[in-house]
């Protein structure tokens, strides 16, 4: 297949905001809370949004060389890309390793990277815990509300990263804009809900028996990468490009590249592009882009 535009599936939970829809991601709901740009999973299919197979799902009219020999030694495709918007605070949770889930949920677990995109002054992200912690400690401290003073709390700036293993508790603070590269999973584990309603007026649904289980207790150290790289793991590795005038993606049989627009306007193989835009590129294939701005690379 050649290079195509992507269309997202979209998610609009309780906390979602209006930051998507400003640059054309579309929804019958009031809010966006999500954009699954890149999906295979069966709980929100992309489809392609130019050429010949537009108004399909790319998982049905991808082919395996498209993908990749990289991705054929996954049991499922291994990735999942997402854009995120956040009005008010998503829940603390953590997601459980491979080991567990695959033994217990039929599913990846999910280690996941935050790229911010925007921000409101002041908002940040909860990753990871502050000091060593127990199970016991950890469930005395959500049964009585205050799971939140034993996490690292970070005031987010435009451009960084965060990269968070399974088992690492968090929650993106309200306010916040990012990119959320991750496996092919949408397995969450929620400790804490702020006691929120839903629009039917119920409370969402806790898990924390399953929680306890998988959660990394120890004092959250964070993870660097080099080369310009973003995040790297067995599953995904993403890059930042900035360009101006041109710049080819040329594939090797190994890997398609997924690239999200995050700045610019311009054409990709002469498709046009705008921010917060998602292209496929196949394996053994080149995209030519022209225009000026940046956008993230992922392969596997």
């Amino acid at each position: 297949m050649d290079t195509v535009k992507l269309k997202p599936a979209v998610k609009s939970y309780i906390w979602g905001g209006t930051n998507l829809k400003k640059y054309g991601k579309e929804s019958d709901e009031d809010v966006i809370s999500e954009t699954w740009e890149l999906s295979f999973h069966d709980d929100g299919l992309c489809l392609v949004d130019s050429g010949i197979y537009k108004g399909k799902t790319l998982k049905e009219v991808v082919k395996k060389e498209d993908l990749g020999t990289n991705v054929s030694t996954f049991t499922f495709f291994p990735c999942l890309i997402k854009l995120i918007d956040s009005a008010s605070p998503l829940s603390v949770q953590v997601h459980p390793s491979d080991e567990y889930a695959l033994k217990n949920e039929n599913s990846y677990g999910k280690t996941e990277m935050w790229y911010i995109l925007d921000h409101e002054k002041d908002a940040g992200i909860y990753v990871g815990f502050k000091n060593n912690e127990t199970q016991s400690d950890v469930e005395k401290a959500l049964n009585n509300g205050t799971i939140l003073d034993k996490l690292n709390f970070f005031k987010v700036k435009k451009g960084e990263c965060y990269f968070i293993k399974s088992g690492t508790i968090h929650a993106i603070g309200k306010g916040v804009t990012l990119i959320e590269i991750q496996q092919n999973s949408n397995l969450t584990y929620r400790l804490y809900d702020y006691n929120r309603k839903d629009k039917n007026g119920n409370t969402r649904e806790l898990h924390i028996s399953k929680a306890l289980k998988v959660i990394d207790y120890n004092k959250y150290v964070p993870i660097t990468f080099n080369e310009g790289i973003i995040g790297t793991c067995k599953y995904f590795t993403s890059k930042k490009v900035e360009f101006k005038n041109e710049y080819v993606i040329e594939n090797d049989e190994k890997s398609f590249s997924s690239i999200t627009f995050i700045d610019g306007l311009g054409t990709v193989n002469d498709i046009k592009f705008k921010k917060y835009d998602t292209f496929f590129v196949p394996a053994n294939k080149k995209a030519i882009i022209k225009g000026n701005g940046e956008f993230i690379i992922t392969k596997v």
